[in-house]
Formats: structure tokens, sequence, C-alpha cells
């Protein structure tokens, strides 16, 4: 695994698609938003996640999985990125596209280190930040190996279907420090019928 800063697909280096409208953009665009996996989403690679919602136009979108986090420690696999985040803070599996690529995420003291802002001050650093500039630059940060992606209509496909619950990100669900509890705590929060759906078992049979 190497530290590789614009280690994300194109898309996720502009705002959006210069061909998408801006309609298109502030009715439909994701990013910021929470995707939380439905009970009826059973790929293992998506089971009770929340994912960050990065990136999301017509070409299609990116994010990371916030409630994964990995045995592996940051000195493990990336330790120059030691001083920026926590040498024994967990590498986070971000979802299944490129794992042997890092993916750092940030909340940001300088705005001009961010190649894309998702959330307020977080977000994603520009391709040309370096380490320095990163621990310097940077109040709370986390490192994920790999990413989530969908193509063109995907993402949009999916939640039509019925896959993936949305609901507005806020910055200590990104930086939580009880993953294994997010999925329940955000539909929790968004009271009604998600709340019950957050009592749900992982298993249905089990009462």
């Amino acid at each position: 695994m190497v530290y590789v800063a614009g280690a994300l697909p194109d898309i996720a280096w502009r705002p959006a698609n210069p061909g998408d409208s801006l309609g298109w953009i502030m009715s439909q665009s994701l990013a910021g938003q929470l995707l939380l996996a439905s009970p009826s989403l059973l790929d293992p690679n998506f089971v009770r996640t929340v994912v960050l919602i990065g990136i999301h136009s017509e070409d299609g979108a990116m994010g990371v999985v916030l409630n994964r986090p990995s045995t592996v420690t940051v000195q493990d696999a990336v330790p120059q990125l030691e001083d920026v985040v926590g040498a024994l803070d967990p590498v986070y599996v971000g979802g299944p596209v490129q794992q042997s690529s890092v993916v750092f995420l940030a909340e940001f003291l300088e705005p001009s280190l961010a190649g894309t802002l998702v959330l307020g001050r977080i977000g994603f650093p520009a391709p040309d930040a370096g380490v320095q500039q990163l621990s310097e630059g940077t109040a709370r940060s986390r490192v994920f190996a790999g990413h989530a992606g969908w193509g063109r209509g995907q993402l949009d496909a999916e939640i039509e279907d019925g896959d993936w619950i949305t609901h507005p990100a806020q910055p200590q669900d990104v930086f939580t420090d009880v993953p294994d509890e997010l999925w329940s705590s955000v539909l929790t929060r968004m009271g009604g019928s998600y709340a019950l759906i957050a009592r749900m078992p992982l298993d249905p049979s089990v009462n």
C-alpha cells in the first residue's frame, strides 16, 4: 500500500462534469450526503455500511466507507503519514475499488490544500499537497484503503431500487470514535421508521 494524495478517480478533482447543468447539480448531487446501506443490501462489501459521498455528477460517483476500520495501523501501512493522522490510528476500508491505493480525508485548516471540499472544511487534498503541508494544515484526518465508486447512473439506480438510504452528513459522522455504531446511530437520529430499522438484528431470524 502506498500513499497517493491523488488516488481518486478523475471525477474527484472537479466539482462536477462540465456538461452537468446547474439544475442537475443543485437538485441531484449527493456530495456531502451519507449513504446508509438498507437491510436489503446484501453485498458483503457494503452490508450495514455508511458511505460519505465525495463526488456525484452525471459521470458517476465516489465516496468512502466510514465505518469499517481495519486491524492495520497507519504506522504499518503508510508510516509517512504518522505525523498527520496518528501512528496507531487504523486504516479504514474505504471500499472495494483500488484497495492498494490510499485515500486521505481531512478537516482542512487551510482550504487551499483541499482539492475537493465535501462537507464544510472536510474533503480530499489537492494532488500536489505535501505531507508536511497536510500535517500543518489539517485538524482531523483519516486514511482509507480504496474507495467506493459508481459509474454513470449506477448510484441513482441503486437508490431508486431501495439499496441505499440518504441523509445529510455531519462532521461527527465522518470522524466518529465509534464506527461500529455509526449505521444504527444515524438511523436512530433520523427517527420514525428509520429508528426501527436501526434496531433490526443483522440476522432477521433472530428475535
